[in-house]
């Protein structure tokens, strides 16, 4: 039984005729939370949408928890791994139980509707979520953060193994990006769901990442625990920044108090 839960051999992705990610190789490790970092355009999100197969891939191959992706039906797939892209449109007309009820298609029969186990699936999404209280709510009636905790429950209302999330906490407040957060965590620490997140906030992806991806241009630049590779060369490789580091009280992950541009 493999240890990754993701396997990447000489992947190619393109938009066109522009390639973002050429014969990459990575491997993501099981029930740990994956956090890739890098700068806007490097190819983070083009990454994610290929594991999760929204992208064509050009060349190479995707492994999900040993099999490859590219000839998997499309409900198989949706049990193994569920994709959270980035600011998805809140659908117009849509309350926020039926949103999250569509988590559960992939374990629907055509003819079939929402069993007792679905329907207490969906209501646990949205209570761990804190929206279960807007269930009857349209979704364009909810503001930024609210519509995105509702489209969190419906990954989590898929409930599979593992999770890919392109920017959760975007539109949410400190406390409520602690929130997600920390739900995430116990999500991964109790129920074992591996998490791969794309996250701009290098503090929090510091502070909660077991597993950390730095990407540039497309490449995987470090890859490791947070303590080991959240370091001022590969801050500075990465993002062009004189980073100030130091530790937590705990001395279990680094973080950035200040920073300023590398000078030439």
């Amino acid at each position: 039984m493999s240890e990754n839960c993701i396997e990447v051999s000489g992947l190619s992705v393109a938009y066109d005729s522009q390639e973002v990610i050429r014969g990459m190789e990575l491997t993501i490790p099981k029930n740990e939370i994956t956090m890739i970092i890098g700068a806007n355009g490097c190819g983070k999100s083009t990454l994610l949408k290929a594991i999760g197969r929204i992208l064509p891939i050009k060349k190479g191959e995707v492994r999900i928890n040993g099999s490859s992706v590219k000839h998997q039906r499309a409900k198989t797939l949706a049990r193994e791994v569920a994709v959270l892209p980035q600011n998805p449109p809140a659908p117009a007309g849509l309350r926020v139980k039926e949103l999250v009820a569509y988590g559960r298609f992939p374990y629907q029969s055509p003819m079939g509707g929402m069993k007792r186990e679905d329907i207490e699936i969906v209501n646990w999404a949205m209570e761990v979520t804190g929206v279960l209280e807007f269930r009857d709510r349209m979704m364009e009636e909810l503001s930024g953060g609210q519509r995105q905790r509702a489209w969190i429950a419906l990954a989590l209302a898929q409930d599979t193994p593992i999770l890919l999330l392109d920017e959760p906490t975007t539109y949410l407040d400190m406390s409520h990006q602690l929130e997600i957060l920390e739900l995430l965590k116990q999500l991964n620490q109790k129920r074992k769901i591996s998490i791969v997140m794309v996250l701009h906030e290098l503090n929090n992806a510091a502070k909660f990442a077991t597993h950390l991806i730095g990407m540039k241009q497309g490449e995987i630049l470090f890859q490791g625990a947070p303590k080991k590779v959240i370091t001022k060369k590969n801050l500075a490789s990465l993002y062009g920044i004189d980073a100030t580091l130091q530790l937590d009280k705990g001395e279990s992950y680094p973080i950035c108090i200040d920073f300023e541009l590398v000078k030439e």
